[in-house]
């Protein structure tokens, strides 16, 4: 659904975004993490056609934001960090407003009541924006990149300011739209991408470091999988069984019963390993992933790739 593909965006000597690509599949949320500077807004913007890039190509459904520029931005909802607002507007009169700047051809009184229904602002439709609280104001310019029902919804830190209450529904109905659209959410915040997004590309002064199903980026960055175990029976008889299994790097005693595994995450241990223990009459009372958790995932990264940006200045 989305391509990006060598996207470079130089300012003089510094190169924001530095020749990235990812592709997004059709009704995937895809999280897009990154401390802040990394370059996340940058590439929102290269997406969506708000910024022209310095190299590089985006295709959204199969057309090039800067070749067909109108027809691509047709495609794509975006919710910007700051919501395109009018604040002397009302509510209703603004999407009135932006349905008819954007073109869109479904029924329009119709339409709007549905979006407004969607982001859960119907009850204050009336209001002017200018008074509205900083989480309706979110609600209305999530409402304004829903007109048209575009098939790529792009959000680029979409909870900024928002209290967590207003961030557990933000959660909610995002997770809810990915059902049916194609969704890129740019973070700095870690929980937030991990409660929302299939997969996650990590981005760090202006390069992608991982590319990972979000369950799998510990995996991934490390380049080994690690299996915690508590099974019953002798050390000696759970180790063994255990390191006859393909795949199986080192077995680690970490307490009573209780067992650390490395392996070669390209290899699914997880049924050898029960079948040996089970022929070694040991008793698997937990089975569970271990590793690097998804934050340290984050630190890892990110540090990494800043010390690796300074040793080559």
């Amino acid at each position: 659904m989305v391509e990006v593909k060598n996207l470079t965006k130089v300012y003089g000597d510094i190169k924001a975004v530095d020749d990235i690509s990812f592709t997004v599949n059709s009704g995937e949320v895809l999280g897009f993490l990154g401390p802040n500077g990394a370059g996340k807004s940058t590439t929102m913007n290269m997406i969506t056609g708000y910024l022209s890039s310095s190299s590089g190509t985006v295709t959204v459904d199969g057309s090039e934001i800067l070749e067909n520029p109108k027809e691509t931005k047709m495609k794509i909802g975006y919710l910007p960090e700051i919501p395109p607002l009018y604040p002397d507007m009302t509510v209703k009169a603004y999407l009135e407003f932006m349905y008819d700047i954007k073109k869109v051809k479904l029924p329009k009184e119709e339409h709007i009541k549905e979006v407004m229904a969607i982001v859960k602002i119907l009850d204050v439709q009336e209001r002017l924006i200018k008074n509205l609280s900083k989480g309706y104001k979110q609600r209305v310019g999530f409402a304004q990149a829903l007109l048209g029902n575009p098939p790529v919804l792009i959000l680029d830190e979409p909870t900024v300011g928002l209290d967590p209450k207003q961030i557990i529904e933000f959660r909610n109905l995002v997770k809810g739209l990915g059902k049916k659209h194609t969704v890129i959410f740019s973070s700095h915040v870690l929980s937030e991408v991990s409660a929302i997004c299939d997969r996650i590309v990590v981005i760090s002064n202006g390069k992608i470091v991982a590319d990972a199903k979000t369950d799998e980026l510990s995996t991934a960055l490390s380049g080994k999988g690690q299996l915690l175990l508590e099974v019953e029976g002798s050390a000696s008889a759970v180790s063994n069984a255990i390191n006859d299994v393909y795949g199986v790097k080192k077995v680690s005693v970490t307490g009573t019963n209780r067992y650390a595994v490395d392996y070669d995450n390209t290899i699914d241990i997880r049924k050898g390993v029960f079948n040996a223990l089970v022929k070694a009459q040991c008793t698997i009372l937990e089975m569970k992933n271990g590793g690097l958790t998804l934050e340290e995932s984050f630190l890892k990264l990110t540090s990494e790739n800043q010390r690796a940006k300074g040793g080559s200045k």
